[in-house]
């Protein structure tokens, strides 16, 4: 009989690779299997189409619940490449499905989005709500809506006009457009570790750009003042000339829904301490709960993983995109659509 031939170390330590690279890829997969079911719709717009994403839960039977959601700033894909899914699921554990929809003129959409006012954004919101009511999968009962920063100056709109939403949930809502850049422009700087003459030349320019808002300049004369460098682009500029007086507080009396508000204590782009006494002398009494999560970020994210160039951050987002998000807060979500969503 031969001698059988000895496994080197090399190739064990190579199958020992192996074995832990499909472990390794299985537990991803796992990680980004979600308990909805996505179908893309197209939903009559105010203004064009809206290509939008229904999140179905995929579990439990009979007519959903619906949390229609609305973008902060920026570019967005109805899913913000990714991001919203554990969101999704975190409502679909409620019974509810989600509604999301790419911006305008984002992956394929008809239309530009920094053609828009936050008027035109919730009357967005409003023809998506009021679509789903005619959907046979859809509760017409059983409507919320979920918005992050810029949907701060987008929802309390839409929840103080209408009468059948079960609640309103807003996660590092904006309250004053300029109070609020100025807040950002601030916190970078420290970040940076900007020294005070840095600091004065920078608000100083602010003023100047405030100023031009003001008199309503066309781009061709926000270029000449050669403000910024470089500088927005046209349409920025005129996105920003058209909402640069979004303010929200007289809309927050009117609201006559149940409403969290989720506040990070590391949130760099938005002044929550103002958020939150804002909401608090606005909102009618008894509707508000306030949550403030301990090392969250503007997003509700875990701030040391929701930072410009984070590998964490990038390695998180692929392998365990629950993760990013601050402990409890999904749960959060599930709890107040229970409590609120019957």
């Amino acid at each position: 009989m031969k001698a059988r031939k000895r496994v080197g170390p090399l190739w064990i330590a190579l199958a020992c690779v192996l074995v832990l690279v499909a472990g390794a890829g299985a537990w991803i997969v796992v990680q980004n299997d979600f308990a909805v079911r996505e179908v893309r719709v197209t939903i009559p717009g105010p203004k064009q189409p809206l290509k939008a994403v229904l999140a179905l839960p995929t579990e439990g039977k009979g007519p959903r619940g619906l949390v229609v959601l609305a973008h902060g700033d920026g570019v967005a894909d109805a899913s913000r490449d990714g991001f919203y899914r554990p969101i999704w699921e975190a409502f679909a554990r409620a019974g509810y499905a989600s509604l999301s929809w790419n911006k305008p003129g984002v992956d394929g959409a008809p239309g530009n989005w920094l053609h828009q006012s936050m008027s035109d954004r919730s009357a967005e919101v409003d023809a998506a709500l009021d679509w789903a009511k005619r959907r046979p999968e859809i509760d017409p009962n059983r409507l919320g809506v979920w918005g992050i920063s810029q949907g701060g100056w987008v929802l309390p709109k839409v929840a103080g006009d209408r009468t059948d939403l079960r609640f309103m949930i807003l996660v590092g809502a904006a309250v004053n457009w300029l109070r609020q850049g100025e807040y950002n422009l601030r916190t970078e700087l420290q970040d940076q570790g900007a020294p005070d003459d840095r600091l004065g030349a920078e608000l100083r320019r602010r003023a100047a750009q405030i100023r031009l808002l003001e008199e309503g300049a066309g781009y061709d004369e926000y270029l000449a003042s050669r403000l910024d460098d470089p500088p927005m682009s046209k349409d920025r500029w005129r996105f920003v000339l058209r909402n640069f007086r979004a303010d929200v507080t007289d809309q927050l009396p009117r609201v006559r829904t149940p409403t969290l508000l989720v506040l990070g204590d590391h949130d760099r782009n938005v002044d929550v301490k103002e958020t939150e006494a804002a909401y608090r002398a606005g909102v009618p009494q008894g509707l508000l709960t306030v949550e403030t999560l301990r090392g969250g970020s503007h997003s509700a994210a875990r701030y040391e993983l929701d930072t410009p160039g984070s590998v964490r951050g990038l390695i998180t987002y692929v392998a365990a995109p629950r993760s990013l998000y601050v402990p409890g807060y999904l749960d959060s979500l599930t709890d107040f659509v229970k409590k609120h969503g019957r």
